[in-house]
């Protein structure tokens, strides 16, 4: 959990809207926003990375380590 604190850390200085994302454990905006960019766990461990849209997850990309995954959030965020 300590890199998705530190992203969420880094996104909230950066300015980013708290609704543009969604980390699991960490950052889960009430209500959920219609739309946002997502990072979260896979059942069989691992990460994804993703876009929530029109009540549909689609995933972008799975990653093997959370660092890989806060990583590529990051960039999908432009910060």
């Amino acid at each position: 959990m300590k890199h998705r604190r530190i992203l969420e850390r880094a996104l909230r200085d950066a300015g980013v809207p708290d609704e543009h994302y969604w980390i699991e454990g960490v950052h889960e905006p009430v209500p959920t926003p219609p739309d946002f960019l997502y990072l979260r766990s896979l059942p069989g461990g691992g990460w994804v990375t993703g876009v929530f849209e029109r009540g549909s997850y689609e995933p972008v990309e799975e990653h093997s380590t959370e660092a890989a995954a806060c990583a590529h959030l990051r960039t999908l965020l432009g910060v």
